[in-house]
């Protein structure tokens, strides 16, 4: 079943949204700094049916607006909430592709109450990696990796964005201390990392998983680090399990 589209005012500007049926508690899934929603929706895809899937673009990015000010992490984990409330969705997973990841950590501390459980697929930003021509090159790297329909997804994205605003998320990103939240979130929490992921080295999604209360790491094997949209169907089983323990 392909996702519906709907489209929210929010205080944060618009956000676009696209679901899909199922059961359970409700997925919503966050994209990463200056893509869209079109890399969780392959993950949504294959949920459907299965539980009840959002794939969500961020204000200012993909097809939702924005006021003309720079993003940050706490503002879109805002605007998060403030969407997720507007849906009137209970207690749902909140799934971050990268930046995602630091977005929905800051919703799951700023609204403890409101979140069920959170998965971070690739989380950044390693400490070690902070400087922008390194994560330049990584990035580079890892587009080599993911192969060329993902690559003109990212930049159709990109140019959709604008390149101030894509900088900026990215600058936003590099400059969140993730790892001064994540002792914070009391939530059952879930960690992916594909191995061939350049961006969230091993050593740095196990020390995401210690920092987590109640994390949790699993890896997939040869996959990179857009892994909703380069291993949707391993990710998909992977998260089904995950909430339905979580609610248990």
């Amino acid at each position: 079943m392909e996702p519906r589209r709907g489209t929210d005012e929010l205080v944060h500007g618009t956000m676009v949204s696209w679901c899909v049926p199922g059961q359970g508690p409700p997925l919503v899934c966050v994209h990463g700094a200056g893509v869209s929603s079109k890399q969780t929706l392959p993950l949504v895809r294959a949920l459907s049916g299965r539980m009840e899937a959002w794939a969500v673009d961020l204000p200012g990015f993909g097809e939702s607006t924005a006021p003309d000010r720079d993003p940050t992490v706490t503002g879109l984990a805002e605007a998060l909430l403030d969407w997720v409330r507007a849906q009137r969705l209970t207690e749902p997973c909140l799934l971050g592709v990268s930046m995602g990841a630091q977005v929905v950590v800051e919703a799951a501390v700023r609204a403890p109450g409101e979140v069920g459980s959170v998965v971070l697929a690739g989380p950044t930003v390693d400490p070690r990696l902070r400087s922008l021509p390194v994560l330049a090159a990584r990035l580079m790297l890892d587009n080599f990796r993911e192969g060329p329909s993902l690559v003109v997804s990212g930049v159709t994205d990109y140019r959709r964005a604008g390149p101030l605003r894509v900088l900026r998320s990215w600058l936003a990103s590099r400059d969140h201390r993730i790892e001064r939240v994540l002792p914070e979130v009391g939530r059952p929490a879930l960690v992916l990392r594909g191995t061939k992921d350049p961006l969230c080295p091993g050593h740095w999604a196990e020390e995401v998983t210690r920092l987590l209360p109640r994390g949790r790491l699993v890896t997939v094997p040869g996959q990179p680090h857009a892994l909703t949209a380069a291993a949707p169907g391993r990710v998909a089983d992977l998260v089904h399990d995950f909430v339905g323990e979580a609610v248990r």
